[in-house]
């Protein structure tokens, strides 16, 4: 019996809450004792190997200094992995060490390894979809090279939320948008309380001109909001997006205010734009407030670095205050 092999109950610990996937998964985190002693006395009862021993304590050592030295505990756990290369708790440890510094080419190599190691084992495969989905993102890695991982995913775990939402992502950045809506809608299934899940649905089918079943899928987010979660924002805009669509700026408006309401923390200036915006085409136009939610969104996000990002809006609101200021 080898040494990491006794040790997939306890020393799990390798990975404290590696499969603690939200509403799928249930996560299961252990204690591990992490004394040399102790160690010696397994190595010495079950047969491990001095390698197999090593390998634990350096990953240990790198679960030690992982907040504070992300390179420090990659070394660790690569040398932990030249140690041990069988065992798969050190190849994800390694992996998750990697996202942290969005190394996803090394994200998707070291999973690759995890899911050889532990073929049945949902969240390697979810670690390496999504890596190669980011990696995706800038090429050379296609899309069509993230949407097998993320099937094998779903097929180790087929209550995996994650895996669905990531795999639909990956589906409507091949053009398939059928294949999207399924997959976002199978997120929403099996993880009804995460927000995010629920307005690139309804984007979708925004954009596809479906706009009551667009209305359909926020309302079902909001009813799962509450102050201050995640996914709140976006779930007022793009209520706001459909109700432009559909003619109605009163009602965007509205929903607009909530969206900023719930940017408690400033992180969406484009909201004050879009508020703004609205305002100026209202009949009749509301334009000290139109004023005001322009120049703020001028002031807070076209000036220095921040103006390329948001370049379209931000010549468009100096437009508009300029038209506004005339009357």
């Amino acid at each position: 019996m080898r040494c990491v092999s006794w040790f997939q109950g306890q020393v799990a610990g390798l990975d404290k809450g590696m499969l603690c996937m939200r509403g799928a998964t249930v996560g299961r985190r252990f204690k591990l004792m992490t004394g040399i002693a102790l160690l010696a006395a397994i190595t010495s009862s079950v047969g491990c190997s001095r390698n197999d021993v090593e390998a634990v304590n350096l990953a240990l050592e790198g679960d030690q200094i992982l907040k504070t030295d992300i390179d420090g505990s990659i070394s660790k756990y690569e040398q932990a992995t030249k140690l041990d290369a069988t065992n798969h708790l050190l190849f994800y440890k390694l992996g998750v060490a990697y996202e942290k510094k969005e190394a996803w080419d090394k994200v998707a190599s070291t999973m690759a390894m995890a899911t050889r190691l532990q073929p049945k084992n949902a969240t390697y495969w979810f670690k390496r979809g999504k890596a190669l989905a980011m990696q995706a993102e800038k090429g050379p890695t296609t899309w069509d090279e993230a949407k097998e991982p993320l099937e094998k995913c779903i097929l180790a775990d087929a209550n995996y939320a994650d895996c669905y939402f990531q795999l639909a992502d990956v589906m409507l950045r091949l053009d398939d948008e059928q294949r999207a809506i399924e997959n976002y809608t199978k997120a929403i299934q099996h993880d009804s309380h995460e927000l995010t899940y629920y307005a690139p649905l309804a984007d979708l089918y925004l954009n596809l001109g479906y706009y009551d079943q667009a209305v359909a899928v926020l309302r079902e987010g909001l009813s799962m909001a509450t102050p201050g979660k995640v996914g709140v924002y976006s779930l007022h805009e793009r209520m706001a997006a459909v109700n432009q669509a559909k003619g109605d700026l009163v009602s965007a408006a509205n929903e607009l205010e909530k969206a900023e309401k719930a940017d408690a923390e400033g992180q969406h200036p484009e909201v004050l734009f879009s508020l703004g915006s609205t305002y100026a085409l209202l009949n009749p136009p509301r334009k000290q407030e139109a004023l005001q939610k322009l120049k703020a969104f001028t002031n807070r996000a076209c000036k220095g670095a921040k103006a390329q990002l948001l370049k379209a809006q931000c010549e468009q609101a100096q437009a508009l205050l300029t038209e506004l200021q005339k009357g």
